[in-house]
């Protein structure tokens, strides 16, 4: 499931015939259908769940036999999927007011060495004989919960970057380590 749109793993019932030359996009939006060429993306159940929760008008044509979506309809998804509220820092409470885009890394360009080195380094719990994108799944999922502390994070960028090193110095001037 890369991305949040679904490969044939998680498809309702086994694996979907790949989308044919000319198949049109499955969406009806705001009652209307689609007429868009379908790509190779489809409208998985946990990509309708989170559409009906942003109470969008989207809403897949029960007379066709396919979840493919059009790209057009793919990206809208993907950009509403990937706004995330902002915490206010006075209250800490959710503020609807501070949508704030959370940029997607796509982790399924890595190469498999990659996310299992990952996978390893972070001590990431998975049932043997993961595929490309089930693992990429699993390692995106943790990427997107590491909690960064950003003020820290660019203050040690700029160091970096203005004492021209390329890793961070751990020992201070006698020899002890720097809290």
């Amino acid at each position: 499931a890369m991305n949040g749109f679904s490969t044939e793993e998680d498809s309702h019932d086994g694996p979907p015939a790949p989308p044919f030359y000319g198949q049109s996009c499955c969406l009806i939006e705001d009652g209307e259908r689609c007429g868009r060429s379908a790509g190779n993306a489809s409208f998985s159940k946990r990509i309708q769940k989170s559409i009906s929760q942003k109470k969008l008008k989207l809403d897949i044509d029960k007379s066709v036999r396919h979840l493919y979506i059009c790209d057009f309809h793919k990206n809208f998804i993907q950009s509403v999927r990937n706004k995330r509220k902002r915490k206010t820092s006075d209250d800490g409470g959710e503020s609807p007011d501070h949508d704030v885009e959370v940029p997607e890394v796509d982790l399924f360009q890595l190469q498999v060495n990659t996310l299992r080195r990952y996978k390893r380094h972070y001590k990431l719990q998975t049932r043997p004989g993961l595929n490309k994108a089930q693992l990429a799944e699993t390692v995106s999922r943790h990427f997107r919960n590491i909690p960064v502390n950003e003020k820290e994070t660019l203050t040690y960028f700029i160091y970096m970057v203005k004492s021209s090193k390329s890793r961070l110095d751990q020992k201070g001037d006698g020899g002890k380590p720097l809290d």
